[in-house]
């Protein structure tokens, strides 16, 4: 009877240990077998391969050694204008985290992640500054946080704009929400050919408009900015249906008898928006930003497919730039590459959700 007992205790523990096991087994251990990588030197050698312990010298060559200008860039110079920006940022920097301090809730966790999360913007922000700034040229962490940044925030603004939009009493507006939802049931790869094929200035379908705008002859290939900004559409008309789904229902489920009560009262679709549907919609927009955060430091397939990384590294992200290292057989630069971005996108994600969603979601309550 009592061994009868201790398993039925047990047997929770038991049905689901299978499942625990398997999941460490293929993620744990990658993750392990990873990290060895990225601290050794790996080599073909006669029979088979060779594995060196090197410690952190492939972390160094990224920061400061022979892939430096692949993996932060060459540098500029900062204008006066860019030491204000980083004033500005120390400052603000600074007094969060003494309003933090000041709070009376400081735990040693607490202030470590934040000083931790404030450094880190500080120097990504420098090394922004001083790259973007000619004769400096963005690495494969800067185009990646270019991708980030200005794509997630492109990307909400249209999301947020067509659900406002689809949620109010227009004709056909159901037809329109089943074609947004296209682009979700597309794969990457097939949107980064699709992409290909319609910024063919050449011999696309697109061609006979851009010949009747003079530009025809002109490569958006060859020119950084012009690559990386048809990456970030191809990005953004794949993704923007999947925050334009979510924001959609959180926007016909807020209260509307509140609505109702201020459109009598006389407030402007404005005003309603502001005092009402942000409130109530802020912490699944909070969420859904901070899933797409996470997804947009993983982008490889349309930079790959549409530009190959080029010109040159101009569109390469951290992925692709650890594929490509990967590819040629340096799997200890890859893994310190792949680290690097685990490291960026943990510290960046973490600190969206303590400072951010974690916020909305209190002042819901």
């Amino acid at each position: 009877m009592r061994l009868s007992a201790w398993a039925d205790r047990q047997a929770a523990a038991v049905m689901i240990l299978p499942a625990v096991l398997i999941l460490l087994a293929f993620s744990l251990f990658p993750l392990l077998a990873s990290a060895y990588l990225a601290l050794s030197r790996f080599s073909l050698a006669a029979g088979g391969y060779k594995i060196r312990f090197v410690g952190t010298r492939n972390f160094a060559k990224l920061l400061i050694g022979s892939e430096q200008f692949h993996f932060l860039g060459t540098f500029g110079r900062l204008s006066v204008l860019d030491y204000l920006i980083l004033g500005l940022a120390v400052a603000s920097c600074g007094y969060g985290l003494w309003r933090y301090l000041a709070g009376g809730r400081a735990g040693l966790l607490g202030l470590a992640g934040r000083l931790i999360a404030g450094l880190l913007a500080l120097a990504l922000l420098a090394l922004a500054l001083i790259v973007l700034n000619a004769p400096g040229f963005p690495g494969s962490l800067v185009v990646t946080l270019v991708y980030v940044v200005a794509g997630v925030a492109l990307q909400f603004a249209l999301g947020l704009g067509l659900a406002l939009l689809c949620a109010q009493p227009l004709k056909g507006r159901n037809f329109f929400r089943i074609v947004f939802f296209i682009p979700l049931m597309v794969t990457p790869v097939g949107i980064a050919y699709a992409f290909r094929m319609l910024a063919d200035m050449g011999k696309g379908p697109f061609a006979p408009i851009w010949q009747l705008f003079g530009l025809a002859q002109f490569s958006w290939a060859s020119d950084p900015w012009s690559a990386r900004l048809v990456v970030m559409i191809g990005d953004a008309w794949q993704w923007t249906p999947f925050l334009f789904l979510v924001l959609l229902a959180a926007i016909e489920n807020q209260p509307r008898d509140q609505v109702e009560a201020a459109r009598i009262d006389g407030a402007s679709s404005f005003q309603i928006f502001r005092d009402i549907t942000w409130p109530a919609i802020a912490p699944v927009a909070a969420t859904v930003v901070l899933i797409r955060l996470i997804e947009a430091f993983k982008i490889i397939d349309l930079p790959n497919v549409l530009t190959n990384g080029g010109p040159g590294i101009a569109t390469e992200s951290l992925t692709l730039h650890a594929f490509i290292a990967w590819r040629t057989q340096d799997l200890g630069a890859s893994a310190a590459v792949g680290y690097s971005l685990l490291f960026v996108a943990t510290v960046t994600c973490v600190a969206f959700f303590n400072l951010v969603a974690q916020r909305t979601r209190r002042h819901e309550a």
